[in-house]
């Protein structure tokens, strides 16, 4: 275990996910593998069909149950610090069985958000009594606010992120394909730190209207915008989100004109962004700058997103959300302007809520970048 590992996963976490759990009327949480498990626990562990599951009583002692042959990992694990017991079960066991007969009669119970839909319905089965309701409703306020670690965390992922896309004009060139692009940033993301390769968005000319275009082959054309959204997963769990947009050449004129507005979009969205401010008043900053220049019907999804061990969990900065924001918030400012058929494109920053307002993480330059 590493200093910052056990900073980042503190044996606290336990203790306070335990008085959320009480606090909720829960009789247990059970988390399986994801997030949720991770947040607690600090425990990366894999998700298979065979279960293992942190049970945590809103009283008394907390147990993980693990296979077996998957214990070795979970005792070299963060989650061996805690001090909970490791329940092993043998491929002849039924571990629902077990965790329903320790926990008796409750009520209901919190499940991870991420728990597959085979293992709840084992659980209703094992507790047949017990209201099922999403762990999440519970973890969400502790999840949210991100200690001093976790915005280091993603400090430490915001720049691996920029250092990728100060190497994407490297890559860009007209000729090339999206997917060949794609290939040269998903080695820099990893090769700059992260652990994994979460998502790689190389959007050229018409694709880059499309929010979520995934790679393909088509081929890159002088004097188109591209729209390049990249991120990872850090080997401490947390997690980087970045969206430049560069253009092969000289950009097409009524892009450049919708490329300033959306500038200034993100810009006023990111100075909203202070203590007791409404997350979708941070929303309605951005869209209130394209709207009032006439591209309000392009911009066809929120403002951004909550980051951490998650690309994309709690705070959601849109319209209805009136949760007010709060130091240790980290979320992503995004705005967007897609012309369909033609082009499109979005600014994204992951910013953290301080005391003072919105501290970046990403730092790279949010000017159009001519390659």
């Amino acid at each position: 275990m590493t200093t910052e590992s056990a900073d980042l996963y503190p044996v606290t976490r336990l203790a306070d996910a335990q008085r959320a759990t009480a606090a909720a009327g829960l009789g247990a949480l059970l988390l399986t593998p994801g997030p949720d498990l991770r947040y607690v626990t600090g425990y990366d562990a894999l998700p298979l069909e065979r279960l293992t599951c942190l049970v945590l009583p809103a009283e008394g002692d907390a147990f993980l149950v693990v296979p077996r042959l998957e214990l070795p990992a979970a005792e070299h694990s963060p989650a061996s610090r805690l001090g909970v017991e490791f329940v092993p079960w043998d491929e002849t066991d039924d571990p629902y069985a077990v965790i329903g007969a320790r926990l008796g009669g409750v009520s209901r119970v919190g499940l991870a958000d991420r728990m597959w839909a085979m293992q709840s319905l084992r659980f209703r089965d094992a507790l047949p009594g017990a209201e099922q309701v999403l762990a999440g409703t519970v973890l969400r306020e502790l999840r949210m606010r991100k200690s001093p670690a976790e915005v280091a965390a993603l400090r430490e992922a915001g720049a691996a992120i920029d250092a990728v896309h100060a190497q994407v004009p490297e890559f860009l060139r007209a000729g090339r394909t999206e997917r060949e692009v794609g290939r040269d940033i998903a080695e820099a993301i990893v090769a700059a730190g992260h652990a994994t390769v979460d998502f790689v968005i190389v959007g050229s000319g018409p694709n880059g209207a499309s929010p979520h275009h995934e790679l393909s082959d088509r081929v890159i054309q002088p004097g188109e915008p591209v729209v390049v959204d990249i991120g990872g997963q850090m080997p401490s769990g947390y997690c980087s989100d970045s969206t430049r947009v560069y253009c092969v050449g000289e950009p097409p004129a009524d892009f450049v004109k919708y490329y300033d507005v959306l500038q200034r979009a993100q810009e006023a969205a990111c100075r909203a962004v202070r203590p007791g401010v409404a997350c979708e008043a941070i929303d309605a900053a951005a869209r209130e700058v394209i709207a009032e220049e006439g591209y309000g019907e392009y911009f066809i999804h929120r403002t951004g997103h909550g980051i951490g061990l998650e690309t994309h969990e709690e705070p959601y900065i849109v319209a209805g959300n009136a949760e007010p924001m709060a130091p240790g918030f980290a979320f992503s400012v995004e705005p967007g302007i897609y012309l369909p058929g033609a082009h499109g494109a979005r600014i994204e920053d992951i910013l953290v809520c301080t005391e003072e307002g919105g501290e970046r993480v990403n730092h790279r330059p949010r000017e159009l970048v001519i390659v």
